[in-house]
């Protein structure tokens, strides 16, 4: 299956479940996405995303996004579209 590397993540709040990612890629609700870091990859679909605590349907490259993740994700873990 072909990736696409659209981002990485610079910051996780572990109390509420939300990774910032800073995107060189677009990415938009319903993409199917894997992050991943070392030996640990995790995939999901994108629920929703944020930017200044205002939800946005498609980000585009430079923006930092808040997005809840399914499980707990590391800071510098790589952001792939799938």
């Amino acid at each position: 299956m072909a990736k696409t590397l659209i981002g990485k993540i610079t910051h996780f709040f572990p109390k509420v479940g939300v990774a910032v990612v800073n995107l060189s890629g677009t990415m938009k609700v319903g993409d199917k996405i894997s992050i991943e870091k070392d030996d640990e990859v995790m995939e999901q679909v994108v629920k929703s995303m944020q930017v200044e605590h205002k939800n946005i349907q498609i980000a585009k490259p430079g923006d930092d996004v808040g997005m809840k993740t399914d499980a707990p994700v590391k800071e510098g873990s790589l952001v792939y579209k799938l």
